[in-house]
């Protein structure tokens, strides 16, 4: 299940989603959050999820890849669903039984949490895996460099995030193999109940921070033995530029958040 998660990966393969400038997939991914929270109905997210698609197929990444990630979440959206189907009231009173009551705005509220938090990680799933950390690294650092005249560290922060998203999926690695070392020893982390299966994570948490700080410290020594300094004087061996593509697909995004912003006013279900 672990290894199911693709947040953070790299999927290395030539498209012309990859070709295109980080700040561009930034922006793109940025519009798609917002569009997400936008719409006020349904049928605009079946206008979402055909995008998601034909994105992946541009990106040369299989969909069931895609959908392999939003997987191990799959408790999570289930939780969330059935939080908010009991506990927002109004609305048509459909099922009661004792003190569990569902009203008809309370299935839509669990329905539209269910769609964005599946496309939250649709989406950004394809940016980390079409962006490589390094340009993902310069992107985030040229969206904020506006700020650094107000003080801002950007590149400070850019480079906190991607190293962060780089090593979700080798810390998920070493709890793969931490898990798999301490079953060979007796462990049980797949029978039982829920509350039991989380109770033997537990022993995880200890080699799993102790790998985490010694990776850390390992990744600081080796960038200071290589002398890196980032900021205004760091040279770069590939400049971020924009082309024509890029400016493509930032007009059909922006197009795409104007068409979902006008379906609140288009009463169909």
């Amino acid at each position: 299940m672990l290894k199911d998660i693709t947040l953070g990966q790299f999927y290395p393969v030539k498209s012309p989603v990859h070709s295109l400038d980080a700040r561009t997939k930034l922006l793109a991914t940025l519009l798609f959050m917002v569009a997400i929270f936008v719409v006020n109905q349904f049928y605009p997210y079946a206008f979402m999820f055909l995008l998601i698609y034909v994105v992946s197929r541009m990106s040369n990444i299989p969909i069931k890849y895609i959908a392999k990630g939003i997987r191990p979440l799959r408790w999570i959206i289930l939780f969330t669903f059935v939080i908010n189907i009991f506990f927002i009231k109004g609305g048509d009173l459909v099922f009661s039984l004792g003190f569990l009551t569902i009203y008809t705005n309370g299935i839509r509220t669990a329905l539209f949490m269910a769609f964005r938090l599946v496309l939250l990680v649709a989406g950004t799933s394809i940016l980390t895996l079409t962006t490589s950390p390094i340009s993902l690294t310069d992107g985030i650092e040229n969206a904020c460099s506006p700020l650094k005249k107000l003080g801002f560290p950007a590149h400070e922060l850019a480079m906190m995030m991607t190293i962060a998203l780089r090593f979700i999926p080798t810390l998920l690695d070493e709890t793969d193999k931490i898990m798999k070392a301490q079953m060979s020893r007796g462990a049980d982390f797949e029978s039982k109940n829920i509350i039991s299966r989380a109770k033997n994570m537990v022993p995880l948490l200890i080699p799993l921070f102790v790998s985490a700080f010694r990776r850390a410290d390992e990744l600081a020594w080796a960038m200071e033995a290589r002398c890196y300094r980032g900021g205004d004087n760091r040279t770069k061996m590939k400049q971020s530029l924009l082309g024509k593509n890029d400016y493509l697909a930032d007009f059909i995004m922006i197009a795409f958040l104007v068409l979902m912003f006008v379906t609140r006013f288009i009463k169909f279900i």
